[in-house]
């Protein structure tokens, strides 16, 4: 089961954190990857750690999530060296971090563009290509703070951005299903990234986290694959608009 052989991935995000996780995911299950971030060096720099998991081609594009024209063009040539696309993976993502009452338009924008616009954008370009062979498998990133408030770090825009995400993908789901696509989410809990460690790391955050995640750590490394292996695959073809949180139990309490 979840044989991923002959599959064409196109992960976004896959020049650091959770997207290099999730696409090394993939690749070892045997999938071929298409890999999006800005940052184009640091690709091609992961690149080789894909094929030694084991997927059967890899190329790297130079993408910024937030402007369609780079994606729309991106996709044109993702398809043409690969022929069709398989599986979505909507894992970019950043965040300008305030309180409503201290956030700027500017940051709101940001954030809003950033975690949410670019997953409509992308998800556009891509069931487009998708609905030809009429399969598709879109997975979203979303996050458990999509699901919830917090009384630890004033993040508005990233609780609002991220609950779009997820009515987002209910609504592909509901609208794609007949081509043959589904569409669904993963919100992480806790996990190291760029952009979370600084805050991870405090003491103050560790006593936080032991008091609200019912497991009283972390998410570690490799504990988001086998969410985004499973619902990447043929099995998963009658899941469709699932919300599933992977937070060590965050969301149940």
């Amino acid at each position: 089961m979840f044989d991923l052989k002959g599959k064409i991935a196109v992960v976004t995000g896959a020049s650091s954190g959770l997207g290099q996780q999730m696409a090394l995911a993939l690749a070892r299950q045997g999938a071929s990857l298409a890999i999006l971030a800005r940052r184009v060096e640091r690709l091609e720099e992961f690149k080789p750690k894909l094929m030694e998991a084991g997927a059967k081609k890899v190329v790297a594009y130079k993408c910024d999530v937030t402007d369609t024209a780079n994606i729309d063009e991106v996709a044109k040539d993702v398809e043409k060296e690969f022929g069709r696309v398989d599986i979505l993976l909507n894992c970019a993502g950043s965040s300008k971090d305030k309180g409503v009452v201290e956030m700027t338009d500017e940051e709101w924008d940001f954030t809003i563009a950033t975690d949410e616009t670019s997953v409509f954008k992308m998800t556009r370009a891509f069931a487009r290509i998708m609905q030809k062979n009429k399969y598709g498998r879109i997975i979203n990133i979303a996050s458990m703070y999509g699901l919830v408030g917090n009384t630890e770090i004033p993040t508005i825009a990233y609780h609002a951005s991220k609950g779009a995400v997820v009515n987002f993908t209910r609504a592909v789901a509901a609208e794609l299903a007949t081509d043959g696509i589904t569409c669904n989410a993963i919100c992480p809990g806790y996990f190291y990234t760029e952009l979370t460690t600084a805050v991870l790391d405090t003491e103050r955050f560790q006593d936080f986290a032991k008091t609200m995640v019912p497991m009283q750590r972390y998410g570690k490394p490799g504990e988001l694959d086998a969410a985004v292996v499973f619902l990447a695959s043929e099995e998963a073809s009658y899941v469709t608009g699932v919300i599933l949180p992977v937070d060590g139990g965050y969301t149940a309490i």
